[in-house]
């Protein structure tokens, strides 16, 4: 039964925040890496953010410039993404992924969430 859950999308305006969930059903372990991808109509998945599970140390995409943060509660098994200042350009589907190493690329990733739909209109 195990697997990921990521909620949080909505339609929202430019400039707002949002913060997306992703929840794993079972228990991540200290050496597993929780990212978030985005997807666009018509363009490839790209990287936003990931987390070491057991350091917390963070990784971003250099063109989201600071707007974006990913965080955990271990204790509850769940990533967060908080959107800051949310801009047209970020309208996607949004996926919390799992992997054992960290990749800036989506295919060495082992597990992955349904994708959350983010709509940014101006």
């Amino acid at each position: 039964q195990w697997q990921l859950v990521d909620t949080g999308g909505g339609l929202v305006q430019a400039g707002d925040s949002l913060r997306l969930s992703c929840a794993a059903s079972g228990r991540i372990y200290s050496s597993a890496v929780m990212a978030w991808f985005r997807q666009a109509p018509g363009r490839e998945r790209e990287f936003v953010a990931a987390i070491r599970w057991g350091t917390g140390r963070t990784y971003y995409a250099d063109s989201l410039k600071g707007r974006f943060t990913i965080s955990r509660v271990g204790a509850e098994n769940t990533a967060y993404l908080q959107m800051d200042n949310v801009k047209t350009e970020d309208t996607a589907i949004y996926y919390c992924a799992r992997g054992v190493e960290l990749s800036y690329t989506p295919s060495p990733y082992r597990d992955w969430g349904q994708g959350t739909q983010v709509t940014v209109s101006s």
